[in-house]
This record gives C-alpha cells, structure tokens and sequence, in this order.
C-alpha cells in the first residue's frame, strides 16, 4: 500500500467513523459496534473502499499494545501477584469448561476431531479490549473489578501464547516443544530486565527531565514500544511486552501522568483495530457458517457470565460483582481471530471451520458490547446514568 492509498485509507476509516459514531450516538447505540459494522460496508466483500484490511490491521495493533500498557501503568505489581494467585483457579477451571462446550458444539456441527478441538480452544478466551475499554476507572468498586478482570485476562493471554506457539510448530512436535519451552525462559527474562532498565535507567530520566512534558510522551511511546519489540524478539507476543513495560512502571508517581497522556494515541488505534474487525470478513462465507456460529455465540453468551459468577463466588467475591464481571467477561477474544486465521494458515482448520470462529467472535463482541454498555456503567454506556469515565 503506497503513501497516498494509507492516507486515503485513514481518512475514509475516519471521516465514516465520525458519521457512524454521530448516528450511534444519537441511536444510544455503543460506538465499538459501529466501528465494526462500518469495517464490514467498507470492506473487500461490501462496498470495497478499503482493499486491504490486512495493512489496517497490522496499524491498530499498536492500539492492543497501548491499551495494555496502560493498564499496566495503573496496575501496582504486587497487588496483581496477588491476584494471580487467587484466580489461577478460575481461570484453568473456567478455560476447561469452555474448551469441552465449545467442542461438543463444533462437533455437532459436522467439524472433525482436530478441527473442532481446535474451535473449542477458540472459546476459552475473553477480549482484553472490550474488556478494559468498556471499564470505568475512576470508581472505587470498578478499580476492584478491574484488578479481577485483568488478573483472569493475563491468565488466558499466557495460555493463548501457549496455543499460538503450538499451532506455528504443529509441523514439527520437537520445534512445537521448544517453542514453549523458550517461553519458560523467557518470560521471567524479559520481566527482569524490564525492572533492572527501570531501576538503573528511566528512574534517572526520569528524575531529570520529568518536567519536560514533550520528554514524558517520548519516553512513554518508546518504553512501550521498546519493550514489545523485545518480547517478540525472545518468542513472546509484543502484547505481553507491552503489559509488562507498564507493570514495571506502574508503582512511579508519574505513571499516572503518562497513561492519560497516551489516552488519544491509544484510541486512534483502537478505532482502527475494531474497523479492521470488520473490514476482514469475507460476507460470501456468511451463509455457510452463520447457523452453528449463532449456537456457539448463544451458548458462550449464556454459559461464561453463569461459569465466572459461580467460581468467582465460590473465591469470595460479592455476587454482584462477580455477577458483573462473568458479563464483561461474556465475549470471545481478538486471540480467537488470531487462532482462526493461523490454524487455517498451517492446514489445521478448513476454510469453514476458520470462518465459524471468526464471525462467532465478531457477533459475540457486538453482543457482549451491547449488554454491557446497557447494564453496567462504561465510559461509552447507553444512558447518562451509566456513563462513567
């Protein structure tokens, strides 16, 4: 794609997202949703204004990375050890269950064996997107929630790297071990660099130039972004990278400062990300998938928001805000897509198999993202009552 196209490319991705989220607005509609249905009329199976969704999603990755280190930033490392601790539980226990539903579904659908394993494996995991866009921060019972919310989220992130790296070495069962086994390595790696450079190193920067505004941004970007370059390097995801360049900074009085300075950047990506969503379905696929999609997206809407409640009750937790989170919880994940197209690429899923997990995902994220803006305060949420910030 050449200069011109991307520029032309942005500006139709914006200028339609100004025109969709003025009529969600006015229709008390979310503004996730219209990102997405504007990705599907622009792109190559509709109107076909944006040719290449690939290129745009490849930009909104960024926004994955942004949001996560932000969160990071807000998050004290200790606290989420913690957390970690209390909800490992959950989340295996949760991820097992979803696993064995999902599958049993694909294979009432006429999937085989491998194939419908792997759509059940698709299942396991909740979008870390919606999940943290659609999360007030500025109330104390949702500064709680968030911390469960991003606890359960990390969990699953972990163990969707797992999957990935076994799918790329499926080839091979020896490259598939040794992929996993350099995660072993070099998670702990990363985590305790990231720590060193910030003791030895940005403390310092910090402490020097902490007045210079236009210094805090840079430095911002480019610890995020650094950080996520290192982890794709030693075999993680620059996501992970990302979450832990925040982590490390979180317990600095000048991290507040950087994630609200990074808020605009983080959401200009993320525009792009959910318009992307949209843009790569292919809508000559609909017919054949939508029927066992719809189950699948029924029975996840219906059996997540029930599973989280309980086991989250069983932790300890109030059973309205276990209640809550199982519904923020409710939806499939951007890490499902990322399961779909890659198992397709490798010859483990067929062309229908792939697209099944793919629009299941993109109808859970619109159902999921309704539900919840119309019950539960969100900065985006249906009336004024429930909009929080």
């Amino acid at each position: 794609m050449h200069d011109d196209q991307i520029v032309h490319t942005i500006f139709l991705i914006f200028s339609g997202a100004a025109v969709v989220a003025t009529l969600a607005l006015y229709a008390r509609q979310a503004l996730l949703i219209a990102y997405i249905l504007l990705g599907v009329l622009m792109g190559p199976s509709a109107i076909g204004l944006v040719g290449d969704p690939e290129v745009v999603q490849d930009i909104a990755h960024v926004g994955i990375m942004f949001l996560l280190f932000l969160m990071g930033l807000e998050l004290n490392p200790h606290e989420l050890l913690n957390l970690l601790r209390k909800t490992t539980w959950v989340t295996l226990l949760s991820s097992l269950i979803f696993w064995l539903v999902g599958a049993l579904i694909a294979l009432g659908s006429g999937l085989q064996g491998w194939e419908s394993a792997l759509v059940g494996a698709a299942m396991l995991f909740s979008s870390t997107i919606i999940g943290l866009k659609l999360l007030p921060t500025t109330i104390l019972h949702h500064q709680r929630t968030g911390e469960i919310i991003i606890s359960i989220l990390l969990l699953q992130d972990l163990i969707a790297i797992l999957l990935l790296l076994v799918i790329e070495g499926s080839g091979e069962q020896s490259q598939a071990l040794m992929e996993v086994g350099k995660l072993v390595v070099a998670l702990p790696l990363l985590i305790m660099a990231a720590m060193l450079l910030v003791r030895f190193l940005l403390l310092r920067f910090l402490r020097d130039f902490d007045t210079i505004h236009e210094y805090i941004f840079l430095l911002s970007i480019g610890w995020c972004l650094g950080v996520a370059e290192a982890a794709k390097a030693l075999g993680l995801s620059s996501e992970i990278g990302a979450f832990i360049a925040g982590v490390t900074l979180a317990t600095n009085p000048i991290a507040l400062y950087m994630a609200e300075n990074l808020k605009p950047l983080r959401d200009f990506f993320l525009v792009m990300f959910f318009f992307s969503l949209g843009a790569g379905f292919d809508l000559s696929m609909l017919a054949a998938v939508i029927l066992p999609s719809l189950i699948l997206v029924g029975a996840m809407m219906l059996l997540k928001p029930w599973v989280f409640r309980m086991l989250l009750v069983r932790l300890g937790e109030e059973p309205s805000r276990s209640a809550e989170i199982g519904m923020r919880l409710g939806q499939m994940s951007e890490f499902s897509l990322l399961i779909a197209v890659l198992a397709f690429e490798q010859g483990l899923l067929s062309i229908t198999a792939s697209y099944l997990i793919q629009l299941a995902t993109v109808l859970s994220f619109l159902l999921s993202t309704y539900l919840v803006v119309s019950r539960y305060p969100t900065p985006i949420a249906l009336s004024d009552k429930l909009r929080r910030n």
